[in-house]
């Protein structure tokens, strides 16, 4: 998408850097986003470390509650996208001492 690469984007990834805590990234993000993004987030977050876990999309979308079709968007994304998913998924692997 086009407004991925504004300078409004920039800051506000910029902005993102600048947090050093979890505590602080909770308030930004408390105060940038509505309580269902942060959910739609975070649950997409863990579809994709489930995916990356060898789950399939069923036990997926039982365990979270959400649709095959957000399931398969994360899907494409972990398979096929920037590798944004995969470095996240890494690092946290990384922070919870398994880095497999």
């Amino acid at each position: 998408m086009k407004n991925f690469d504004s300078e409004t984007a920039a800051k506000l990834y910029r902005a993102i850097l600048s947090l050093k805590t979890e505590e602080e990234c909770r308030a930004f993000f408390e105060d940038v986003c509505t309580i269902k993004e942060i959910a739609d987030m975070s649950q997409r977050l863990d579809a994709a470390m489930l995916l990356d876990a060898g789950q399939n999309y069923q036990k997926i979308g039982d365990a979270l509650g959400i649709s095959t079709a957000t399931i398969s968007r994360v899907s494409r994304c972990l398979n096929y996208g920037t590798g944004g998913y995969r470095m996240v998924i890494a690092r946290l692997k990384e922070e919870n001492g398994n880095g497999k």
